[in-house]
């Protein structure tokens, strides 16, 4: 369920045939950069990174260049990435955000517009509170959260995953969307002070970009969206909770325009 390099490698299987042999071009001697249309320390970002690191340690590529283009939720990245035609050496990291951001938004490219290549993962969206919070389940917090008494933080923008996710698990404790306090944060690092620094009450987001902090105690996962539970991880899915609320995230790779077969 999460962005490991175990689960990259096993997911790999299409964009690898077009790096070996199709229309990325030459294997292993050609460079190849990554376009991440987020800031660093996000779920883009990791997922783009790890895959980096396996694309080398494989031989699938050699030089792997990962870097980052922010701006316009996204759009600035995909529009960097569509007029590149013909450019064989790029990929933009993109997922269920940058459809979110397409949807809501004006922009001047479409994702059809690129040359779509692969799924690489599927992720849960989790609740999480820092470990210093009083809520110790799920059931802890609805009844301050149905009282109007919690602030949210979310790393996706109004379309985007972490929003879909809030919005959907507002909708089934009784909570009209409208009525829900949130801020927004680009990236999992802000997302991260914010909860930590007492900004968030409680924090809607992907694992991968949340579990070192996770693993090292700062935080609690109160709950996962997706089918079932994590691997890890001490935390029922909402459906468990009573709640019917399956959602999970998903990211993949576009390759630019007219590329040659």
């Amino acid at each position: 369920m999460l962005p490991n390099r175990a689960r990259v490698t096993g997911l790999l299987a299409i964009p690898a045939l077009l790096l070996t042999g199709g229309c990325l071009g030459e294997p292993a001697s050609t460079r190849l950069r990554v376009i991440v249309p987020t800031e660093a320390g996000g779920g883009y970002d990791f997922t783009a990174r790890t895959l980096a690191i396996t694309l080398r340690e494989t031989g699938l590529a050699g030089e792997v260049e990962v870097f980052n283009l922010t701006g316009g939720m996204g759009t600035v990245a995909l529009t960097r990435l569509v007029h590149e035609s013909g450019n064989d050496g790029l990929l933009l990291q993109m997922g269920l955000g940058l459809v979110g951001s397409l949807h809501t938004g004006s922009a001047p490219v479409r994702i059809d517009d690129a040359t779509p290549l692969a799924r690489l993962v599927d992720e849960p969206g989790t609740i999480v509170v820092a470990d210093a919070s009083p809520y110790r389940s799920f059931e802890d917090l609805l009844d301050d959260w149905r009282r109007g008494r919690l602030t949210a933080g979310i790393g996706s923008l109004p379309g985007g995953p972490d929003y879909l996710a809030l919005m959907m698990t507002a909708e089934a404790v009784g909570i009209r969307p409208s009525e829900v306090t949130f801020d927004y944060y680009d990236g999992g690092g802000g997302l991260l002070a914010a909860l930590l620094g007492g900004r968030a009450d409680v924090i809607v987001s992907g694992l991968g970009e949340l579990r070192h902090a996770v693993a090292a105690g700062e935080l609690r996962v109160l709950a996962v969206t997706g089918s079932e539970r994590v691997a890890g991880i001490d935390a029922p899915t909402l459906r468990e909770c009573g709640y019917d609320v399956e959602m999970t995230n998903w990211r993949g790779l576009l390759a630019p325009p007219d590329l040659a077969p």
